[in-house]
């Protein structure tokens, strides 16, 4: 017997779930299992998300991305909210994080697990706030787990909690001003209860006792970032480095009692800054896999946020990140609605898949080449069912329809495509 996927990796068990991981992604099942066994990829699989399709994260693995969605006290729309859900899915989504912070959030959470076949994450830290309805600074430590340990009954496969800001670290935040001090909502609320408390971050403290809940359900701890980057100026501190070093040294606790982890990255990042923050967090956390927001690679952009995330994920996963977080052109502006989100997996998912050609993942060229293929033979219909979004190459196709089917709208008769093939055949050419 095994208690978690990691524990079966371990004990030389290829489970149900490596093996439809290692399918999909074209790797032999042995060799999976090894990179799980060293926790170089986890498969989040909370046992009690019954209608789940497992989904692999890490080395060697194709880039994954994650939706963030719920419902908050300015928003509450429970069924705006599950039809997005619906959408993300339709758009291969490879993750649902669901960061409900207000009202009925265990009712919507069920119905997405139940709902959803791909994996669920939440942050738990929010749901205290509402869940509980009691003010941040009276929360106590039990209350705190008893929301973990709900979630992960619900059947939640990977928590985002914050662990590795303790109090050394948020002594650092306060030492080294930043510009935008700390973004990470979670990060941020755990700081304030342990200043209003004078206590140190309970889940630092008992760490044990969150690995006890996490073995029990086989959830996967994605450890949050609480100092995150929240602008480029903040990239790659004394606290985000603290906080990462801390990360890794609670990654080997968590492997020594078979728990999956991720680690969480930036952020917002300078170009230039991208590689090494990567290289940082795969030898600060021994491999682990890296789930990173973006990173931004300026600040200067919002309603564009999707665009400056998406050119930092390309990067960022090029360089060994392995999970990317959608951003939405409503980043620091407001709630995403269906069309922002929409935006935001497209963006995510062409960042995830131009990675993945720079990582030699199998098939990832393949797809492009036979792109060009189609462009190379003017085949407009194979070209529209091969594009990463069918519905919009559809719509602008039909939108501007030119005078000859094999060509479109802006080069006409001087369609280079068109004219090579006719010349290389020995054809006639005419383009009056």
């Amino acid at each position: 017997m095994y208690t978690t996927q990691m524990d079966a990796a371990k004990q030389g068990i290829i489970t149900e779930q490596m093996r439809i991981v290692a399918r999909e992604e074209s790797l032999e099942p042995g060799l999976l299992r090894e990179l799980m066994a060293g926790g170089k990829v986890v498969i989040p699989a909370n046992r009690q998300h019954t209608n789940l399709s497992p989904k692999g994260v890490g080395e060697k693995l194709r880039t994954k991305i994650n939706v963030n969605l719920g419902v908050s006290k300015d928003c509450y729309d429970m069924e705006l909210e599950l039809e997005k859900t619906q959408k993300a899915i339709e758009l291969k989504a490879d993750a649902i994080m669901d960061l409900s912070c207000y009202g009925k959030t265990r009712e919507f959470r069920r119905k997405l697990i139940e709902l959803s076949p791909v994996m669920i994450g939440t942050v738990p830290m929010y749901d205290a706030v509402g869940m509980l309805d009691k003010d941040l600074k009276d929360i106590t430590v039990d209350e705190f787990f008893s929301v973990v340990e709900r979630h992960a009954e619900d059947g939640v496969d990977f928590m985002t909690i914050h662990c590795g800001m303790n109090l050394q670290t948020a002594e650092r935040v306060k030492k080294n001003k930043r510009l935008t001090n700390i973004v990470s909502r979670g990060g941020s609320l755990l700081f304030a209860w342990m200043e209003l408390n004078k206590q140190e971050n309970p889940f630092y403290e008992y760490y044990d006792r969150l690995l006890d809940i996490c073995e029990k359900y086989d959830v996967t701890i994605s450890l949050g970032d609480a100092c995150r980057p929240g602008s480029i100026n903040d990239a790659t501190d004394p606290a985000q480095i603290e906080e990462l070093i801390t990360m890794g040294e609670l990654t080997k606790r968590a492997w020594a009692r078979n728990v999956q982890v991720m680690i969480e990255g930036p952020g917002h990042v300078a170009i230039n800054e991208i590689a090494a923050n990567m290289l940082l967090e795969k030898r600060l956390c021994h491999g682990a896999p890296f789930y990173v927001l973006g990173p931004l690679v300026t600040d200067v952009a919002p309603g564009y946020d999707h665009i400056t995330s998406a050119i930092g994920g390309a990067i960022a996963a090029a360089n060994g990140a392995d999970f990317l977080c959608y951003v939405t052109p409503a980043e620091h502006l407001r709630l995403p609605n269906l069309d922002d989100m929409k935006e935001g997996i497209i963006a995510s998912r062409i960042a995830a898949h131009a990675a993945d050609i720079a990582k030699g993942i199998p098939g990832a060229r393949e797809w492009d080449n036979q792109m060009s293929a189609a462009r190379a033979d003017v085949d407009f219909p194979r070209m529209i069912e091969l594009a990463i979004d069918p519905e919009k190459a559809r719509a602008y196709r039909e939108e501007s329809k030119p005078e000859c089917e094999d060509t479109c709208t802006m080069c006409g008769k001087m369609c280079p495509m068109k004219n090579m093939k006719k010349i290389l055949n020995g054809e006639d050419l005419s383009i009056i």
